[in-house]
């Protein structure tokens, strides 16, 4: 088990002997076994690892949008598998981002909408030099009056990664966020996010089942039955199908 004593600035997010149950008797699941991770401060993370390894949970219990069964998750400083309900929803709010394999976004709402549409539902008003830094690092300049409908899936996403990005939060979450995308347009979302962390000192932590995706992290680990059993750091496409070869999927 890793040391309470990790200061803040070591770390962006940690799961401390975290385990996640599901079921009772014969049918229960640990989707989650006793797992010990720390993601870097300013890095870009993939999690891997066959269907059903566990990896889309732990993004989701690292981003408080499920709890643990047992065990302990961390925002820096923060544990936030202790807080209730209400203020794990102010931490959601204002210290995560969140990108959806799905987009995600709301289609009465133009794009400049959907991106700020956060900071509107908290009654704040984005920093407008870091909006207008965020929507042209995605490319969005030209589109901001349309709706999703009126966009390509591509666009759709870097409308969900701005959204993301622009209340600065300390940790983005991303769930397959390419899972939906061509191979142009995953390779634009991956490019942007890339650039989040290069040029912002954005944390990012990634789900993918992509070797190719995952070659655009610093570090990727590895998850089977619910365990972490290897990690890569400075990962090619490569390496990482080598890797992925081993663990049976």
């Amino acid at each position: 088990m890793e040391s309470s004593l990790t200061t803040a600035t070591d770390f962006a997010a940690r799961a401390v002997d975290a385990s996640k149950i599901y079921g009772r008797g014969e049918t229960e699941v640990a989707a989650l076994d006793h797992i010990d991770v720390t993601f870097a401060r300013g890095a870009y993370t993939a999690i891997m690892g066959p269907s059903g390894s566990g990896k889309s949970t732990l993004l989701h219990c690292l981003a408080g949008l499920d709890g643990l069964t047992s065990g302990r998750v961390f925002l820096g400083d923060l544990e936030i598998s202790a807080l209730g309900e209400k203020q794990l929803t102010l931490v959601r709010r204002d210290r995560i981002g969140f990108v959806f394999q799905a987009f995600n976004l709301v289609p009465t709402l133009d794009a400049l909408e959907n991106i700020v549409l956060p900071a509107s539902l908290a009654g704040r008003t984005p920093d407008p030099e870091w909006l207008d830094t965020v929507i042209d690092t995605v490319g969005l300049r030209d589109r901001l009056s349309h709706r999703p409908s009126e966009l390509s899936g591509g666009q759709q996403q870097r409308v969900a990664v701005a959204r993301a990005l622009a209340g600065r939060p300390e940790v983005v979450f991303a769930d397959e966020p390419t899972g939906n995308l061509d191979s142009r347009s995953s390779a634009e979302v991956l490019r942007f996010l890339r650039r989040a962390v290069d040029d912002f000192g954005q944390t990012i932590i990634m789900v993918t089942h992509d070797p190719a995706a995952a070659a655009f992290a610093d570090r990727v680990v590895f998850l089977v039955d619910g365990r972490v059993v290897d990690e890569l750091a400075a990962p090619t496409r490569d390496a990482v199908m080598g890797k992925m070869r081993t663990l049976g999927d």
